[in-house]
């Protein structure tokens, strides 16, 4: 069937409301690569993909149509086939959703690269599908670009020990972390042998230039079953660094903490909003009968904690707000030789005098007019301190 000519199905700029002026009657695996560079191109996002409703891309925030008809099973199952493989439909309907990253090689010079998540949904009654695609950039971004504060970078390369990035679903977590990667490579001595464990993987650095260096990235799921076995993994492989993309589970924790006390410089992140609601969280992962241990010996490796908000400037994008402490010898000491039932108030505390608080931070964007006032009010509210 013939291509059929793009057409706007709302309002505004032509550039972003019309669909792909190459859109078939029918998708076929040849279809899809030049299909999401046409939305690439347009300055998508992110592109939602969804059983029986056309497709939608996301242009600064706002979703727009991007073909002209909704997708019907058929064409679902070709997007399935070509983003995950052969048993998607398989592993949907054994009800789990799918995190995967994807990438696009138009030619040997160029790459386009998305993080995909793939969950099973109801469509008119029926078992369907959405695909959620998040474009990546083509190489992480630096400290730099991410006005990352010099405390931070200060502290980022401890030669042992774990630093943790925290906050909330969509914060930039794996961008800032990603940032630091590219900071630790590009040093005029490298870094050694980097291993990173992901799920999936949003960023790589292949393209970062550091002979001195060499990083190996897998993929939760594809090539491990899990974090914990990522670590134990790291743990037979001789790194001077590991990078675990997520330390939610006991079993991860307690093997970052091993990691971290063997001599390795571990990185990780968490789904919590302040440094020591941070410490709290990792803690109340572990039983009660085991908690006391594991809390020293976890506060025996911490060396920085960076919680981080993303919010929306007065004149577009957005701008990481952060929360952090580092943990030198002696605040380590100092905690170690009390009860640490008793440490949140005490690192709420000190977090002004070895770091900066959420509310602080807040302040600061605010003065310079970076912010509006509703977003500064909200961070305040979830922040405290001083």
């Amino acid at each position: 069937m013939a291509a059929r000519k793009p057409i706007s199905l709302v309002k505004g700029d032509q550039s972003l409301v019309q669909t792909w002026p190459d859109e078939p009657g029918r998708f076929t695996e040849d279809h899809v690569d030049s299909f999401l560079l046409w939305c690439i191109k347009k300055g998508s996002s992110d592109i939602s993909i969804q059983t029986d409703r056309p497709v939608y891309t996301e242009v600064h925030g706002i979703l727009y149509p991007a073909t002209y008809r909704p997708l019907d099973a058929a064409d679902m199952a070709v997007f399935l086939h070509k983003i995950y493989g052969p048993d998607a439909l398989a592993r949907l309907a054994s009800g789990t959703d799918l995190d995967v990253s994807y990438e696009i090689r138009p030619d040997r010079y160029s790459r386009s690269r998305f993080r995909v998540n793939i969950t099973p949904i109801l469509a008119r009654g029926r078992d369907a599908a959405q695909i959620t695609m998040r474009v990546l950039p083509a190489e992480p971004p630096r400290m730099a670009d991410l006005n990352v504060e010099q405390q931070i970078i200060d502290g980022w390369a401890p030669r042992q020990g774990m630093v943790v990035i925290t906050g909330p679903t969509g914060s930039g977590k794996t961008t800032l972390l990603a940032a630091g990667i590219r900071m630790l490579l590009e040093r005029p001595f490298g870094c050694g042998k980097i291993l990173t464990y992901e799920a999936p993987i949003e960023f790589t650095y292949d393209t970062i230039h550091s002979p001195r260096s060499l990083v190996a990235q897998s993929e939760i799921h594809r090539h491990l079953p899990d974090f914990a076995a990522g670590v134990r993994n790291a743990l037979r492989r001789k790194p001077q660094i590991i990078l675990v993309g997520e330390a939610r589970d006991r079993e991860t924790i307690s093997s970052a903490i091993e990691a971290a006390q063997t001599g390795h410089a571990v990185y990780t992140t968490t789904h919590t909003t302040g440094v020591a609601s941070t410490v709290r969280r990792m803690i109340s992962a572990f039983d009660k009968q085991e908690r006391s241990e594991r809390a020293y010996a976890l506060m025996e490796t911490l060396r920085l904690i960076v919680t981080q908000a993303l919010v929306p400037r007065k004149n577009g994008g957005r701008i990481g707000v952060r929360e952090w402490m580092i943990f030198p010898d002696e605040i380590r000491e100092k905690l170690l030789d009390m009860d640490y039932e008793h440490w949140t108030p005490e690192i709420q505390r000190m977090i002004p005098f070895y770091g900066q608080t959420m509310m602080k931070s807040a302040n600061i964007v605010f003065d310079k007019g970076i912010i509006e006032k509703r977003y500064y009010l909200l961070l305040t509210a979830a922040g405290g301190g001083h």
